[in-house]
């Protein structure tokens, strides 16, 4: 192999290494994906492209408990800044936050002063954070609904409920997104 041929070679070597940092710089993965795409691949309730959300999520759960996990996975996915805290006495967490035993489910999540109990969809939840509506103290969906954020069933099976909103004293409303 000539002189030549080789100052070539490590040209390549080099130029092809500057365009892949190039790729990376620029938003390696999804810079191509088309934002109705983007849309389509993210759970409802997400922040559309374009749209912060910098909201930090704690969601306390007991430790046995899979689909708290899997809601939590959703919240992530819809741009929260998530951590997943295990509660063998997730009952006291409950206590603490005010959530009416009435509206009790499985996890109990804080996300910008509000308490966001059970398998409630995103887009109440960003609803919620975007009016900030006064006296509600949190969301909620009692029990663990099939077909709700978490417990999606293979089959698409799903159980009707309804978001409530409650305040300090205990009292629940729907709330609508």
């Amino acid at each position: 192999m000539d002189r030549t041929t080789l100052r070539v070679t490590r040209r390549s070597i080099v130029g092809g290494m500057a365009a892949l940092a190039g790729l990376v710089a620029t938003g390696c993965g999804r810079a191509g994906t088309p934002a109705s795409q983007q849309a389509a691949e993210a759970p409802e309730g997400a922040p559309s492209p374009g749209r912060t959300l910098a909201s930090e999520m704690t969601v306390y759960r007991d430790p046995s408990c899979g689909c708290c996990k899997a809601w939590a996975d959703l919240a992530s996915k819809a741009g929260y800044q998530v951590s997943v805290v295990d509660r063998p006495d997730i009952d006291a967490v409950k206590k603490q936050y005010g959530v009416p035993d009435s509206l009790r489910s499985c996890h109990t999540a804080i996300v910008g002063g509000y308490a966001i109990e059970g398998h409630v969809p995103f887009e109440h939840v960003a609803k919620l954070l975007e009016t900030r509506p006064a006296g509600i103290k949190g969301l909620a969906v009692p029990g663990m609904p099939r077909g709700s954020p978490g417990m999606e069933m293979a089959d698409g099976s799903k159980d009707p409920f309804e978001v409530m909103a409650f305040d300090g004293a205990g009292r629940a409303e729907p709330f609508v997104a």
